[in-house]
């Protein structure tokens, strides 16, 4: 059994050892743990790999709260303040090497990260797949970084209503006799008053003579087609709706309608922290625009004069939620943010939350070209966030940067920056 110590842990979540020119990235690993490790990936040297056996344990290593951990947590194998020290680690690594600020930079600018504490039940949103176990279908989630699906009961992660309402629509899978080759997955949403909606994704066009049933809590059940063409969830058709295919959630005293489908933040409480940050940063006399604005949570909420997404579902909703907010000086847009460059104006603020992959290329260069006055950058990857900081840091001072616990027992960390124009 190969043995390996650890050295720290990287971006993505994993540890990382090296021994004879080789790295191994390792999940289920903490920094100076003697480990013994099952390989189940490799390329030009890199292995991807588990611990199985712990001979030397960290004095954080806590016992997993979930056998299926590795799956949807990883992190749940350490204690929560030393998982915050390592987010900080992680992020402020990553803004020294890509960013390329100096220590200097990093201890004016001061970086920790937040957390309301809680640490399970977080999730309003959750997507299971399906298995075949002991004669019946089984939630399941993927094993890490294998095709192989592991059957589940539900997750801790989840709110305690999207796991009920989902054990509930188990229970009429199985009534009905539906097989593992018939279902791809479930995807399921809650708000804060514990009402949810539920949209099922199946690969063939059935129908039935009865579906799960709807109460004061379970307002809506979607059956969707989804081709086997496609891995992803995607609705192809779609074959039976009862109720809402929506909720509604309050943020800052505002009300926001999304869909099941639609991005929305998972982590509504630490969600609002975050949003107090940028309140707090905005001028009165700034025009506003939202990129990559999803139904206007961040924007409508400060007041953004426009809203940029490219999805139009979130765009109608976005609409919707403009209306119902009497926000009669917002307006939404459809259009990828890159092809919208027309909105990044002189003395404006511009806020950013794009996807893990960050800024287009055309984007930074607008700014560098136009230059607002104020950038609020959200961000959902510290790699990439650290990359367009590095892009635009000499054009711009970095007034604030701090993280957020997403997504506690998790690897994910999010961001916020705020950069000024230089005088």
């Amino acid at each position: 059994m190969q043995k390996l110590k650890i050295e720290k842990l990287v971006e993505g979540g994993q540890g990382i050892s090296h021994e004879n020119e080789k790295s191994f990235f390792v999940w289920n690993s903490l920094p100076g743990e003697l480990i013994e490790i099952e390989s189940f990936n490799k390329r030009k040297g890199i292995f991807e790999a588990r611990a199985i056996g712990v001979v030397e344990p960290s004095i954080h290593r806590t016992e997993p709260s979930e056998e299926h951990f590795l799956s949807c947590s990883p992190w749940q194998i350490m204690d929560f303040d030393y998982e915050n020290e390592q987010k900080i680690s992680i992020a402020t690594e990553n803004y020294k090497r890509i960013a390329k600020l100096s220590d200097k930079e990093v201890e004016d600018l001061n970086i920790n990260i937040f957390s309301d504490g809680k640490q399970f039940g977080y999730r309003n949103k959750m997507e299971f797949s399906f298995i075949e176990s002991g004669g019946n279908i089984s939630l399941a989630f993927f094993s890490r970084g294998q095709k192989r699906k592991i059957a589940i009961d539900g997750c801790e992660l989840a709110s305690p209503a999207i796991n009920r309402v989902a054990q509930n629509i188990l229970e009429w899978i199985n009534n009905k006799k539906l097989t593992e080759r018939n279902l791809k997955a479930i995807i399921l949403r809650s708000n804060k008053n514990d009402e949810v909606v539920a949209g099922l994704f199946i690969k063939d066009k059935l129908d039935f003579d009865d579906y799960p049933v709807l109460n004061d809590k379970f307002l809506g059940f979607s059956l969707y087609y989804s081709t086997h063409k496609s891995p992803a969830s995607v609705i192809t058709d779609t074959l039976y709706q009862d109720g809402q295919d929506f909720l509604i959630e309050e943020i800052a005293g505002k009300k926001f309608k999304y869909g099941i489908n639609s991005f929305f933040q998972v982590n509504i409480p630490v969600f609002e922290a975050a949003l107090k940050d940028i309140s707090d940063s905005i001028h009165g006399d700034s025009k506003i625009v939202d990129f990559y604005s999803g139904v206007g949570a961040i924007g409508l909420c400060i007041g953004a004069d426009k809203l940029i997404e490219s999805n139009e579902e979130a765009v109608e909703f976005a609409k919707d939620n403009i209306l119902s907010n009497k926000m009669n000086g917002s307006e939404a847009v459809l259009a990828p943010s890159e092809k919208a460059l027309e909105y990044i104006e002189e003395d404006s603020t511009i806020i950013f939350d794009p996807p893990r992959a960050g800024l287009h290329q055309d984007v930074i260069d607008r700014i560098l070209e136009i230059k607002p006055s104020r950038i609020i950058y959200m961000s959902c990857n510290t790699a990439t966030h650290a990359r367009d900081i590095g892009l635009l840091k000499d054009v711009y001072d970095i007034k604030f940067l701090k993280l957020y616990n997403f997504f506690p027992r998790t690897p994910h960390i999010e961001a916020i920056c705020i950069l000024e124009l230089k005088k």
